[in-house]
């Protein structure tokens, strides 16, 4: 019997004939460049919301409120009578208590407050001399698991902290460079020249095995020639944080995916996953900085691989769901199988001729729930957490309005101005990023004491031996 109404999913008695006049014509490959023509002038304009008129990207101000609270262990009532004695330290922008600082002003009143302030409090971040930046990846081979929000925002938290840091997105989607305002040309002006260099370099030195022993040369191209004159300091580009640089992504950073491995084919004893690592460490990078951050796209392709070999630590986004458990339970597998693939083939030639056995090692590694709802999502966080134990942070980045919004501005949350939430918004949503890199500091700065005491001791026994 039928009610007089329509109730038949999935079915919905749709009519074939009618189905096809909706249609347009077949689809060709040209729709696709009109699609992506649209999408990028969509991208620039909603990229930009975040920019000054001027079509600049600027860091905000920060309030006395927060200089004393989440930057400068100082009261405020004291912060204000050491401005007043200290005339030639920043004094602000605003009208009597309401003072405003950038964070260029926040980093010399810290140096101030280091050397004239209370003993025994942390002014600046504590970094051991001598040692390289630690490099962190942030990397899973799922999408949409907050992977280069929680990267952009370990930045923008280490920046706030006091520390210089490098950023390098090596996703071709640039997210992360859109984030930092970044420019980027064309893939000469990405990460891309970097591989080319170190597979030139490796191609340069085979060359000239091969010349002693009388055989021919490998072919040795305009390109690579032009890659081993490459610097990364030309590559890098500030950005509107006075302590945060970039190098940068776009979409032609993709064919290194395919270029990388016809280079591997052309000379195959390349240790391909070396190149970004020896990028940073043979020019000096690693002691420009104190903590670079990797940015990875959502595959473990040949960029992600580089970026986890050339890491100290490495930190994994998941989502509080089945799937994102399942899919992250299968890039440690991947992982597992691809580098130990790696170690062994290099350690039979080693074995072979004689040579130490190389191994990949990592500071720490650590997954890290993003986007979490704790009304919903406790039974299963607790239930990952219990899986994945010691590789767990403790803290799970809650999903919060604040985050919402401040990604639609194309912007951190550091980014936003608290004056536009309730202030106890503001509050807790900066409070999920600010936790999660309490941890990550944590883990960095015990790398660097670990490194510190290994490198006093290898010092003492050179000096007794």
């Amino acid at each position: 019997m039928s009610s007089g109404k329509d109730h038949q999913p999935p079915y919905f008695n749709i009519d074939p004939a009618k189905a096809a006049q909706q249609l347009s014509e077949p689809v060709d490959t040209a729709r696709f460049a009109r699609a992506a023509s649209f999408a990028a002038r969509g991208r620039q304009d909603l990229a930009k919301r975040g920019y000054a008129p001027d079509g600049r990207k600027r860091l905000r101000r920060f309030s006395t409120w927060e200089v004393c609270r989440y930057l400068i262990p100082v009261a405020p009532a004291h912060f204000r009578r050491v401005l007043g004695k200290n005339p030639e330290l920043p004094q602000g922008t605003g009208e009597g208590n309401s003072k405003w600082f950038s964070l260029e002003d926040v980093l010399r009143l810290r140096d101030h407050f280091a050397a004239e302030g209370a003993a025994g409090r942390e002014y600046r971040p504590w970094r051991p001399k001598g040692l390289p930046a630690k490099i962190i990846a942030v990397a899973n081979f799922k999408g949409g698991v907050g992977k280069t929000s929680t990267a952009a925002h370990l930045a923008m938290s280490a920046a706030l902290d006091g520390y210089k840091v490098l950023v390098i997105d090596l996703d071709s989607q640039a997210s992360m460079t859109s984030i930092m305002g970044g420019q980027v040309a064309d893939e000469w002006s990405t990460a891309f020249p970097l591989l080319a260099k170190d597979y030139a370099a490796a191609l340069r030195d085979e060359n000239l095995v091969r010349e002693a022993a009388g055989r021919p040369p490998l072919p040795f191209d305009e390109t690579l020639t032009e890659a081993l004159e490459v610097s990364p300091r030309n590559l890098i580009q500030s950005t509107h944080w006075p302590n945060i640089d970039l190098l940068g992504a776009q979409l032609n950073l993709y064919w290194a995916e395919f270029q990388v491995p016809v280079w591997r084919m052309g000379l195959r004893s390349w240790p391909l996953w070396d190149a970004l690592g020896n990028a940073l460490t043979n020019d000096g990078i690693v002691h420009d900085y104190d903590i670079i951050i990797l940015d990875t796209p959502p595959a473990l392709g040949y960029l992600t691989i580089n970026a986890l070999a050339a890491a100290d630590i490495l930190l994994v986004p998941l989502g509080a769901s089945f799937l994102e458990f399942d899919s992250t339970g299968r890039f440690f597998d991947m992982l597992y199988s691809t580098f130990a693939s790696v170690e062994d083939g290099e350690n039979a030639a080693r074995r072979k001729d004689g040579l130490p056995e190389m191994r990949f090692e990592w500071d720490a590694v650590r997954a890290i729930i993003t986007r979490f709802d704790a009304a919903q999502q406790t039974d299963l966080a607790n239930v990952i957490q219990a899986y994945f134990g010691d590789f767990m942070t403790t803290f799970r980045q809650d999903l919060t309005a604040m985050i919402g919004q401040a990604g639609e501005q194309v912007n951190g949350i550091y980014e936003a101005d608290y004056r536009e939430f309730n202030r106890d918004t503001y509050v807790r949503g900066r409070e999920t990023f600010d936790r999660t890199w309490a941890e990550v500091k944590e883990l960095i700065l015990g790398a660097w004491w670990r490194d510190q005491q290994l490198e006093e001791t290898m010092r003492k026994e050179r000096v007794n031996g």
